[in-house]
């Protein structure tokens, strides 16, 4: 459905293989999958499992452009088959497949994703050496479809210097550990469907995004679920598809992409105020901040945040089914709201 070189960004989690919650999603596909886990044999389950994940992998591989990035959040899975406890390394599996594809393999992120559980530890307490160490991370894959992006055109470049972060954002966004974003459970109303979501919260796809696009791009989704990318791709000023072979998701995917302008701009207020409070610190540390953005009039760190520019969402217009259309303004939006 989607043209060769058409996307800029893939940004997605897809169903984790060996995961318990996704057996059936696996299953339904490949019956081989649920004899295989019958019969203890986990490995094979675990290869098949990501032979129905490789043929997305191949698929983003043709619609993004050269120079496209693609971002996918994936956990490792620790299970007990056979009355054998092992760790099935779904990020190892997915890069191998990547690298085989073509991609070019960039710096992974680590999303620590803390437990507040008491008994934190998993096997025979204090004894050596049936033990575990306790998993608290999950991975977010980095990759990208050739060389380096060219952003030939002078509307690219021009789009390109809008859509700059701020310098402080960079130094935490840029980060290869992430432990300020904590896990989401998103409500979608019908229990039977969110013990299938596996949701990312709506800061991580946001910050994905804004890291790795720039304006007016388009950002897919290939497992969009209940829509957090697509939602912060409206956040973002960016072109949003997502693809979802479950009909149940279809309906709180739209609701969440018809969410209020209000909670859309707020993502805007929030990094001002974030940079507000970042240069009132430097002003009483009496450190130098050395340029002024054109639009804010606030001060910045570099000359590369002068034309950092955010789009307010002005309306959310349905088009058909499955189909939006994002109004934006081109006038700043003030810390006041207006």
């Amino acid at each position: 459905m989607l043209a060769d070189a058409s996307i800029d960004l893939v940004v997605t989690s897809p169903p984790y293989p060996m995961v318990k919650m996704w057996d059936d999603v696996f299953s339904s596909q490949d019956p081989a999958i649920h004899r295989a886990l019958e019969d203890g044999q986990g490995v094979v389950a675990f290869e098949r499992m990501h032979q129905i994940l490789d043929t997305v992998w191949t698929e983003v591989y043709r619609v993004l452009k050269p120079g496209g990035t693609a971002c996918i959040n994936i956990g490792d899975a620790t299970r007990t088959i056979d009355r054998e406890y092992r760790l099935y390394a779904n990020h190892a599996r997915i890069l191998t497949q990547l690298m085989s594809l073509g991609f070019s393999v960039l710096p992974d992120i680590l999303w620590r994703k803390p437990t507040n559980a008491p008994n934190k530890f998993m096997g025979s307490g204090m004894l050596p050496a049936g033990a575990y160490v306790t998993y608290e991370h999950e991975y977010i894959l980095v990759v990208r479809k050739g060389r380096r992006r060219v952003f030939a055109t002078d509307a690219e470049k021009q789009r390109r210097r809008e859509s700059a972060f701020f310098w402080e954002e960079r130094n935490i966004w840029f980060s290869d550990l992430w432990s300020d974003i904590t896990g989401t459970s998103q409500k979608t109303g019908q229990e039977a469907i969110h013990r299938r979501s596996g949701a990312f919260p709506f800061e991580l796809a946001y910050r994905l995004i804004n890291m790795f696009s720039i304006k007016q791009d388009t950002v897919l989704d290939p497992f969009v679920g209940t829509g957090t990318t697509l939602k912060a791709a409206m956040a973002t000023g960016r072109h949003g598809i997502g693809v979802e072979s479950d009909p149940q998701f279809y309906k709180i995917a739209s609701t969440l992409v018809e969410t209020d302008l209000e909670e859309i701009n707020k993502h805007i207020l929030t990094r001002l105020d974030r940079h507000s409070t970042f240069v009132e610190q430097r002003v009483r540390d009496h450190k130098p901040t050395k340029y002024i953005n054109k639009s804010y009039g606030f001060p910045v760190m570099t000359r590369q945040e002068q034309a950092l520019f955010f789009n307010p969402l002005v309306s959310i217009r349905p088009l058909n089914r499955g189909t939006f259309n994002m109004v934006y303004s081109d006038k700043p939006q003030h810390m006041d709201g207006t």
